[in-house]
């Protein structure tokens, strides 16, 4: 088996790209360079999915840039059978288990005509967003138009031959894993034949076949509904080649010469082991060099499963975050390497990163690796993604949005504060992240995490408070409108607690001052929110305003 040297640089994606060109050389083909991925839309086509499209479209995109002619395809595995009900799905849909997926009728209320057109719609939104160029190849038009026609009965003459690399590696737990993931369905035993048709009468795959002529191409089939018939292979197109034989087949025909495959994939005795002996010794062609891919994780879940129930999709990120910050997740891990997407408070940190990576781009800081993974996130070699004119920190703008519950005009009034000297004037400075952070804050802030501003004074704390803690909020009040902008008031809060002490607003920081700063933050933070945490507080005296900071704090 050939794979792609996994002892790579930073840079992962140019030195995949250098393994490509040069095998496609070796190869002295025709045409363009091909990379493939394949989907499945047998349920949402979740973040880890997505990890089999961006890699293999991240090399491609890195060929294309060098002049050369590079395909990406992306084969929907549309024609496979429908295994189980999903939760949340009415149970009735059980009638069609073992129908290819667009023989199923869409989820209840979609608009779309099937099952697997309901799950590729989204998906296929999702990519055009994130700048992802493919050729889509629909699996159930392949097989149905006769497009591989040859490609089957050629499989069915050489069934002793496919049969024989097959058993190198069956065993019966492993047909019962096979059967459980929808990569099995192959009659064992004496009769065995790499073509499973879907019975004509019921739609479903719940067939044996009989019989089969070579010469002839005359196919007999039973199927568990009653339902029995004999057919000419040669003309008959409702079925199609099991899992491990389909695969090498289309890696064959496609002339495939880069495509990456999940660990479940990767294993001895897997799908893209033994395919690379198939469609050697049967379809007379090279099995696409590739790596491993690791799985992505979503903090705070388990390993992401369609057939498990809702789990985040591209989708779901994209509204969340940028498409080049999602591009980026994908763009900066080595293909081996795991990760995990936040929908939790960890984004503000990945927004920190990434802002943190721009400013260094800007200012020529950055290393190599990290300027073509960033290149790679903001832009292919065919379009620019969107960016946000202003790129205020996204924790800041969920603060932001949080506090004012969305108000547009309460929401500019707090931005133009941030930067008093070129001042945000209009939403759109600052779009498409505040939309992403207005959806973050709507749908995955946490109770306990959303900030109520007092409506009254807390007097009770305020006739509380002693000496020290009644000159410094006097100081903070002296001083609020001097420094009303984001960093002329964090220069201001931090600064309160050293004037207190007697020193300038510049001392650097000690372990005592470090103290004192906390408490002090602790109790305006119980003065204008009734709790001893919150959002920054520059970003929060912005947002309450100079007025009502004011009678909050009993100035």
């Amino acid at each position: 088996m050939r794979q792609v040297d996994q002892s790579m640089e930073a840079d992962w994606v140019s030195r995949f790209a250098d393994e490509v060109v040069a095998e496609a050389a070796r190869r002295a083909s025709d045409g363009p360079v091909v990379a493939a991925s394949g989907l499945s839309p047998s349920g949402p086509i979740h973040l880890g999915n997505l990890r089999e499209v961006m890699t293999p479209h991240l090399v491609a995109d890195e060929i294309a840039r060098r002049g050369h002619d590079c395909e990406h395809i992306i084969s929907w595995d549309d024609y496979d059978r429908f295994r189980r009900v999903p939760a949340g799905i009415d149970p009735s849909w059980a009638e069609h288990i073992g129908k290819p997926l667009t023989s199923v009728p869409a989820p209840p209320g979609s608009d779309h005509p099937n099952w697997a057109e309901h799950f590729k719609a989204a998906m296929i939104e999702a990519l055009d967003r994130l700048g992802v160029r493919y050729r889509g190849i629909s699996q159930t038009e392949m097989y149905t138009s006769g497009a591989y026609r040859d490609q089957v009965l050629l499989a069915m003459r050489e069934r002793a031959k496919i049969d024989a690399i097959l058993g190198r590696y069956r065993t019966k737990k492993k047909t019962e894993e096979q059967d459980a993931d929808g990569s099995g369905n192959e009659q064992t035993g004496a009769a065995y034949y790499p073509f499973k048709p879907y019975c004509t009468a019921c739609g479903r795959d719940l067939t044996t076949i009989t019989s089969y002529d070579d010469e002839t191409t005359e196919m007999t089939y039973t199927c568990e509904c009653g339902h029995g018939e004999t057919v000419l292979l040669s003309e008959f197109t409702s079925g199609k080649l099991v899992w491990k034989v389909d695969w090498p087949m289309r890696w064959a025909y496609e002339g495939v010469q880069f495509e990456p495959s999940g660990v479940d994939h990767s294993s001895p005795g897997s799908s893209f082991e033994v395919g690379g002996q198939i469609v050697r010794e049967v379809f007379g062609a090279e099995q696409p060099i590739g790596p491993m891919y690791a799985f992505v994780g979503i903090t705070g879940m388990a390993k992401m499963s369609s057939s498990a129930g809702a789990v985040p999709t591209p989708g779901d990120a994209l509204e969340i975050m940028e498409p080049a910050v999602l591009r980026w997740l994908y763009a900066r891990r080595k293909p081996n390497q795991s990760f995990k997407i936040a929908f939790d408070q960890e984004i503000y940190r990945l927004y920190d990163e990434w802002d943190s990576l721009s400013r260094r781009v800007a200012e020529g800081k950055a290393g190599p690796g990290e300027l073509q993974a960033y290149g790679r996130s903001v832009r292919t070699a065919a379009v620019e993604l969107p960016d946000t004119p202003r790129r205020v920190a996204y924790r800041t703008l969920a603060s932001i949005v949080d506090i004012t519950t969305g108000d547009e005009q309460q929401t500019l009034r707090i931005l133009g504060g941030i930067d008093t000297a070129d001042p945000i004037t209009d939403l759109a400075q600052v779009r498409p992240r505040i939309d992403c952070a207005q959806r973050w804050v709507d749908v995955h802030m946490s109770p306990e995490q959303h900030t109520r501003v007092l409506a009254e004074p807390d007097a009770e704390l305020l006739a509380e408070l002693d000496d020290t803690q009644r000159q410094m909020i006097k100081t903070l009040v002296d001083r609020l409108t001097d420094e009303w902008s984001l960093d002329g008031l964090t220069t201001l809060v931090y600064g309160v607690p050293k004037l207190q002490a007697g020193l300038p607003m510049d001392t650097p920081p000690t372990p005592e001052l470090k103290v004192a700063q906390r408490s002090f933050f602790a109790l305006l933070y119980r003065l204008l929110v009734g709790g001893d945490t919150g959002p920054r507080l520059p970003t929060l005296l912005l947002a309450v305003g100079a007025d009502r900071v004011r009678t909050l704090l009993g100035g």
